[in-house]
């Protein structure tokens, strides 16, 4: 009976080897896959900071160019309103020739050699029929 048990008592300790010999290799096989996603988790951090740098890059290059198209657009709006004023000024001027008596004059009487009536000549000029017609008046050839 001392042989039996003996036997016994390997074939126990041999199944229980066994069972802690599976137990590590599956605790070994499930490190492994566990370093394997613990390597890919780290590759993707790296391609995450990577493109995370690039942005940031790409940014300050965007937030550079805005701060010169501003200044630009600030150079231009100033020669705009320039632009603007000397445009106001000669518009003035033209006003003020176009409604000076003799430019009014001379337009009666080229419409007047043009052949157009008295009622145009009036549109044209923006003066009443009277007006147009006491211009014409005056310059009747003796």
């Amino acid at each position: 009976m001392n042989t039996t048990v003996l036997i016994l008592l390997v074939l126990i300790s041999s199944l229980l080897e066994l069972c802690v010999l599976v137990g590590v290799l599956f605790f070994y096989r499930r490190l492994k896959n566990s370093e394997r996603l613990m390597n890919m988790l780290h590759e993707n951090q790296n391609d995450l900071l990577q493109r995370i740098e690039m942005n940031a890059r790409l940014e300050h290059e965007i937030v550079a160019t805005f701060g010169q198209r501003q200044v630009e657009l600030e150079e231009l709006n100033t020669k705009l309103e320039d632009r603007a004023q000397t445009l106001r000024r000669l518009l003035e001027q033209a006003e003020g020739i176009s409604r000076s008596p003799q430019f009014l004059r001379e337009i009666i009487l080229n419409g007047r050699k043009k052949g157009l009536s008295t009622k145009q000549i009036a549109r044209n000029a923006g003066l009443s029929i009277d007006e147009v017609e006491l211009i014409l008046a005056q310059n009747v050839p003796s």
